[in-house]
Parts: structure tokens; C-alpha cells; sequence
């Protein structure tokens, strides 16, 4: 089976976020299980900086944009033994952000993403290679199936080709004013509440939901939450009349990036029947933030986008009785202004029990996941969640919010001691939060018990392979439906 995967960003090439992370890695595990799999991302500044192998062989097009023919070129490159398909179009893609400045979106997004999802059809077109499916993600990608069905429904090699479509956060649609549609050069029957329009705008997101084949979401818990007024965003409604297509697979890790035992970013290597070495790794991340050092009190750590979604709403309102407690709190990431301005002034307030750095740093990641006793999580959704995977695996035990793929990755019954994986509250409010994270701090000074549930968290398993067979399932799926429609 030949699957063509779109996506805005891919590891390694760019990346933003988990978006990336998935578009990177589930190539390499279809690859294992013998899909002949390629991927297609634009062209965006500093690829070639980085050395990637870019080889020009004159696939150049245009594309209608409105009432302009407006031009590009497919490059070839790839990345761990995968072909890759990069869209140059400096005009739209040669910036120094993806997505926005700090100071906020780029205003062109939806002539730049629709110049994209335009160039991937062409790209197919171009290099003769046609996959039976496209695997498409997010909202940047929504309206490659509709252009599919719509401006290529007669294009014999185009029309034959099936669709899935993941959703990757309901948080993030696409939103723009109705007055844009001239660019996207489809009717204005394309703009109902059937199709692209959400409340007088395009939706992009909902483009890709009602024109796929198959959609799924990144947690089997989320893709039934999505369906609801409280998950949903506005789009529960059109969800739930494409239950019988929608499914949930949880994201995988990629070991050889995440795993203690081979990690280049950290000072002592570690296993579950070492795991006495990961005290080394707390020592040195407990310098890197300027805290004390102080072996025996829990190190408790989040890494996140600094926002209300991520549950730092809560830990604002619970941060004076979470000082009161015996630990120690590390924080990394960026965000909302608010919270920037917060978390600085609180490291200030509490210089040896908190220490926030404001950046993404990927070194610093991967000394927290291994440094760090108790990795905090409380998010408000969270469509799957990455980090308290990758924290199971570094023995760092997650305390978090049992939504989405984080009710699906950990384990905590109370009356199955025996088998938890970590801590979970229900209620979205910070005295839930607080008494999760008061049981694991509880548990954690039994030095018997709590070495026990490390090793048990650092035998789970979530490689890519389980979910990679999943996803060719799906593709299966996209093709018998789309053979009916």
C-alpha cells in the first residue's frame, strides 16, 4: 500500500509541537511493517541550513489562488530512509515562525495553507507517484480532501485516491472570515453549514472532517469526547454524524529518541534495573535550574505550552499550597504573556523551591523527563498527550487529568494498587489537582513502594508498531470507503 502523509510540520525538518513528533515517527514504523510510505510538508526557513539533502528536479506548477495563478516548486529530500516532498514557495513559507510571531498569526494563513493543501494534489500529479491514500493532519491540511472531491473530482489518477483525516487538537480549526473564499476558487455552495462554514466563517478543520473518508483522533477517550458540547468546539454535532468513521489511536513514542537507556541529552544513562543512577540526572537538572540540591525531596516537573488549555489556570490558583509542600517544582515552556509574567515572579518569590525557564529547549526536555521524580499534567483537554509517555519511560511518575489520551495512557485504581502507572483527578479544579499530587508525594517517601511503581512505569509500552498496524488498518478502511462513495 503507497500512503502519501501531509502535514505543516514534520520532525525532523520543523517542528512547533506533537504535531510534528507524530508526522515524523509514524513513517518510520509503517516503513517497518512494509507500507511504502512519503511524506510532504512545505518547504519552510532553515531546512536546508540544517543540511538536509535537497535535490531539485524541476518539478515546478501553478495552482489558481483566487483570480492568480501563483507559482511553486516540489523538492525532494529525506530523513531516516523516508522520501520527502518539500513545497518551496519562499513567498509564503521563508519565514522565521510556521505559524505567527509573538505577536500573533500571520494574516496570509489561509492563502498560505491553501496554496499548500493546492501544491500536495500537484505534487502527486508532478512526480507520477500516486498513493492509494493521503493521509492528512490538522487543519492546515482540511481542505485536501475537499479539493480532492471538488476540483479533481475528474482527474481519473486524483479521483481514485482515498482519504483519512486526523485530528490532532479540536482546539485549532482554521477560522477564517467568509470573505477569503474567492481564494480557495470553489463555489460558494461550498460554503453551508454542511460544508466549510462554522458561525460565517471557513472552517478549515471542518472541511476535512465532512469531506474524508475516514477521520480518526490521536486517543480512543478523545475521539468520544469530541463528540461532545464540552470537547467538541462548536463541531461535536458534525462529529457525531460521522461516528461510524471516526476512530481513536493513541500516538507512539520514538524509544530511539525517547528512552533513558540511549539518551545523549543526559549525564547518566539509566534502565529499570539501574534506575538508582537516575538520582545523577536529578542532581544535574536540579543545577541546571539553580535549585538546591536536595536528593530526597520530590522533583516535581512540567513541560508544556504555557496555557489555560494545559491546566496552569489550576496551577496558578493552587501554586502557594503546592509551596507549602514538600517539594520542588520545575517548570519549562511558552505561552500565554500572563503566564510568563506569572511563573517569573513566583521563581523570584520562591527561588529554592520553583524554577521556571521560559523557552523551548529540547536538552533541557530530556534532562527534566529523566531528572525529574513526578511529572505534573493537568490538563483541560488533551487530545493525547506525549510527555507523561515519554515520562513513564524515564521512570518519572505522571500525575495528571484523566482526559483524553491522558484517561488512556495511565493506569490508577486505588483498588489495584498493583498495577498503576501514575496519578489521576477527574474534576477540572485545583483542589482535585492538589490532592492527586498530595498521593504521590505520600507515596513517594515509601522508598519500597514507590521504586516499585518506577519500574512499573518504565516497563509500559507505547512504540510506534501497535499504532502503526492501526493506522494501516484505517488506511484499508479509506479505501473500501471511498470505492462507496
Amino acid at each position: 500500500m503507497k500512503i502519501l502523509l501531509a502535514s505543516s510540520e514534520i520532525y525532523p525538518f520543523a517542528k512547533t509541537g506533537g504535531l510534528a513528533d507524530v508526522a515524523g515517527a509514524l513513517p518510520k514504523a509503517l516503513k517497518k511493517i512494509g507500507v511504502d510510505v512519503r511524506v510532504i510538508m512545505p518547504k519552510y526557513k532553515g531546512i536546508e541550513e540544517k543540511g538536509f539533502p535537497i535535490t531539485y528536479k524541476h518539478y515546478t506548477f501553478s495552482c489558481p489562488i483566487s483570480q492568480r495563478a501563483v507559482s511553486g516548486e516540489i523538492v525532494e529530500s529525506e530523513y531516516d530512509g523516508i522520501p520527502a516532498y518539500l513545497v518551496e514557495k519562499d513567498e509564503y513559507f521563508y519565514r522565521d515562525y510556521l505559524y505567527s510571531t509573538p505577536d500573533g498569526d500571520y494574516l496570509d494563513n489561509a492563502e498560505r495553507f491553501i496554496f499548500f493543501s493546492k501544491s500536495i494534489l500537484e505534487a502527486v500529479r508532478l512526480t507520477g507517484w500516486v498513493p492509494d491514500v493521503l493521509h492528512c493532519n490538522d487543519w492546515q491540511t482540511g481542505l485536501v480532501p475537499l479539493f480532492l472531491r471538488g476540483l479533481h473530482k475528474d482527474d481519473p489518477d486524483l479521483a481514485k485516491i482515498g482519504t483519512l483525516f486526523t485530528i490532532h487538537n479540536m482546539g485549532y480549526q482554521g477560522l477564517f472570515w467568509h470573505y477569503d473564499m474567492h481564494l480557495l476558487n470553489l463555489g460558494w455552495e461550498y460554503f453551508t453549514p454542511e460544508c466549510l462554514e462554522f458561525y460565517g466563517k471557513i472552517n478549515f478543520l471542518k472541511g476535512g472532517i465532512v469531506s474524508s473518508d475516514i477521520i480518526n483522533t490521536v486517543s480512543r477517550k478523545y475521539s468520544e469526547e469530541i463528540q461532545t458540547p464540552e470537547f467538541g468546539a462548536g463541531l461535536d454535532g458534525v462529529l457525531r454524524s460521522r461516528k461510524s468513521d471516526l476512530y481513536g489511536i493513541v500516538n507512539g513514542v520514538d524509544y530511539d529518541d525517547w528512552s533513558p537507556d540511549k539518551d545523549a541529552y543526559v549525564p547518566a544513562k539509566f534502565t529499570a534495573e539501574t534506575v538508582g543512577l537516575k538520582a545523577r540526572d536529578k542532581a544535574a537538572l536540579q543545577q541546571a535550574f539553580g535549585l538546591p540540591a536536595r536528593p530526597a525531596v520530590p522533583l516535581v516537573a512540567s513541560i508544556s505550552r504555557l496555557a489555560d488549555q494545559k491546566g496552569f489556570d489550576l496551577i496558578a490558583d493552587a501554586f502557594e499550597e503546592m509551596m507549602a509542600l514538600d517539594m520542588q517544582y520545575i517548570l519549562l515552556g511558552t505561552g500565554e504573556r500572563k503566564y510568563h509574567e506569572l511563573f517569573a515572579a513566583l521563581s523570584k518569590k520562591y527561588p529554592k523551591s520553583f524554577a521556571v525557564k521560559i523557552a523551548y529547549d529540547n536538552t533541557l526536555a530530556h534532562l527534566i523527563e529523566a531528572g525529574a521524580d513526578i511529572f505534573l499534567m493537568p490538563s483541560r483537554y488533551e487530545p493525547c498527550g506525549l510527555n507523561q509517555i515519554y515520562s513513564l519511560k524515564y521512570g518519572t511518575v505522571p500525575v495528571v487529568r484523566a482526559v483524553g489520551g491522558l484517561e488512556d495512557t495511565i493506569r490508577d485504581d486505588p483498588a489495584r494498587p498493583g498495577l498503576a502507572t501514575g496519578f489521576k483527578f477527574y474534576d477540572y479544579s485545583a483542589e482535585e489537582m492538589l490532592r492527586a499530587l498530595k498521593r504521590a508525594l505520600a507515596l513517594h517517601r515509601d522508598k519500597d513502594a514507590w521504586l516499585a511503581l518506577v519500574k512499573r512505569c518504565m516497563q509500559q509500552d507505547f512504540s510506534w508498531e501497535k499504532s502503526a498496524t492501526e493506522y494501516a488498518a484505517l488506511y484499508k478502511k479509506a479505501l473500501e470507503k471511498h470505492g462507496f462513495r
